[in-house]
């Protein structure tokens, strides 16, 4: 899969975040393909392929899912648990990306099986570089498990 084919979930339901966060891609020629879902309920529903992603092929699934913990409906962290349950994406990089500095969120979310834990900066040049490095790594760098490249 080329990199531009790689697809970014973003799962955030403060709209001034989602804005921030697509800027801060942009700005950073992360040209992907980037889905946003903002509760758990509709990251979910996408991963899974149901309601309104019923139709949604389940072989393309996003090269790595950005997080938020405190969502409307189904917490990020009921996601991630779910996320890990389930054999079809249970190798799915998932980075929490919060504003959360509470430690047992943090906790939870490794042990959840989260790949990284970042915490939003407030300063948008700090947030830019977090974004970067992010999209470096995870869409460049990172080498997917062979299941979710279609290779074996």
């Amino acid at each position: 899969m080329d990199d531009m084919a790689k697809i970014i979930l973003l799962v955030e339901d403060n709209p001034d975040d989602e804005a921030l966060t697509l800027r801060a891609l942009k700005k950073n020629n992360i040209l992907n393909e980037v889905v946003v879902a903002r509760d758990g309920a509709e990251a979910l529903d996408y991963l899974f392929c149901r309601g309104a992603h019923v139709g949604r092929d389940p072989q393309t699934q996003p090269a790595v899912t950005l997080l938020d913990l405190k969502l409307p409906k189904v917490d990020g962290l009921e996601v991630l648990k779910e996320i890990r349950a389930n054999p079809s994406t249970a190798l799915l990089p998932v980075v929490i990306l919060t504003s959360s500095k509470e430690e047992p969120d943090r906790i939870n979310g490794y042990r959840l099986g989260a790949n990284s834990y970042i915490r939003k900066p407030v300063d948008f040049g700090q947030f830019m570089e977090a974004v970067r490095s992010l999209g470096l790594y995870w869409l460049v760098l990172n080498e997917a498990p062979p299941s979710q490249r279609g290779e074996r």
